[in-house]
């Protein structure tokens, strides 16, 4: 290869802009390493969480407040009314723009959250799927009221058993999701994956995770961030969105974890006590599942959720990688 070609391609690479991703399960400390990171670093953070994307689900969601987003402003939070939906597709169209802003500043895009179908949107692009349908969608939710989403799963494992391993039982999104997707078009959901466009993303990717050396001391603090959040008013928060009357348990905004069990009480499904441990166990399952997508990612620098040095490591590791 001669000189010129080489300095044509290492050119190319370097303009190239980078963007970091900082994923992790919930209750790591996602947000908390994310703020120091953009004092240190010329940093704009994006979020990447399905729920935070709704205003009025503030408490539930560990939504940064305002003393929080005075020091490190959060793109694509409180953008979407619980009414309405938000898909993947939508999160990667905003998440680019906002990129682009943020690389035209001369800053780098931090990408912080912990819902991995977003990470992956963003990062390999989406397939062309079938549009949602509400008749098929309640058709579902009425079936899972009565069988349960464990039967429906099986159900899913008899069409699509590559996408059943990929879906936990008790996943109810993704499993009616995979349904309608069948329903609607006879084919599987993992052949439409299979046929998805790839568009590399146009930035150099730094990914790091926070990772629980202890899982059950994860547990314990999904429970004691779970009760602090009643404490400071998650039950009033859910009161309000249930009293608005234009809202039901099917909109994905009230499939949030927290949100969907507190609804429940509401609802009459169930007293207080239950609604707690619902929401506590589905905390959990939600973690492990986070915790099995992320241990199946390539590439990724592995920081102790426990550390008080993570943002030490970030850059160092940033310094080494010549960012």
């Amino acid at each position: 290869m001669c000189a010129n070609s080489l300095r044509g391609r290492v050119a190319a690479v370097d303009i190239i802009p980078p963007v970091i991703f900082l994923m992790g399960p919930t209750a790591s400390g996602k947000t908390a390493l994310a703020v120091e990171l953009v004092q240190r670093l010329p940093c704009d953070i994006v979020s990447v969480d399905s729920a935070m994307v709704y205003r009025g689900l503030d408490i539930g969601t560990a939504k940064p407040g305002p003393e929080v987003l005075a020091q490190a402003p959060h793109r694509l939070i409180d953008i979407r009314d619980p009414a309405q939906g938000y898909s993947a597709a939508d999160f990667r169209t905003d998440a680019l723009a906002h990129m682009a802003k943020i690389t035209a500043a001369g800053r780098i895009p931090l990408l912080v959250g912990g819902t991995g179908l977003y990470f992956r949107a963003l990062e390999q692009g989406l397939s062309s799927l079938p549009a949602a349908d509400p008749e098929i969608r309640r058709q579902l939710e009425d079936e899972a009221s009565v069988s349960g989403w464990p039967a429906l799963h099986a159900r899913l494992a008899e069409v699509d058993a590559e996408a059943a391993g990929r879906i936990h039982p008790n996943d109810p999104q993704r499993i009616q999701r995979a349904l309608e997707v069948y329903q609607l078009s006879g084919r599987p959901l993992s052949d439409w994956h299979r046929q998805q466009t790839a568009r590399p993303l146009p930035y150099r990717i730094y990914k790091f995770v926070l990772w629980p050396a202890d899982r059950q001391q994860l547990y314990q603090r999904i429970e004691q961030r779970f009760a602090a959040m009643l404490e400071q008013g998650l039950l009033d928060e859910v009161a309000a969105l249930y009293q608005r009357g234009d809202l039901v348990s099917g909109l994905p905004a009230l499939r949030a974890v927290g949100y969907r069990q507190l609804w429940g009480y509401f609802a009459g499904d169930c007293d207080m006590a239950t609604a707690v441990r619902l929401a506590t166990t589905a905390s959990r399952q939600y973690a492990k599942r986070q915790l099995t997508w992320l241990r199946g990612l390539a590439g990724l620098v592995q920081l102790d959720a426990g550390a008080e040095n993570n943002s030490d490591k970030v850059l160092k590791s940033l310094g080494q990688a010549s960012i």
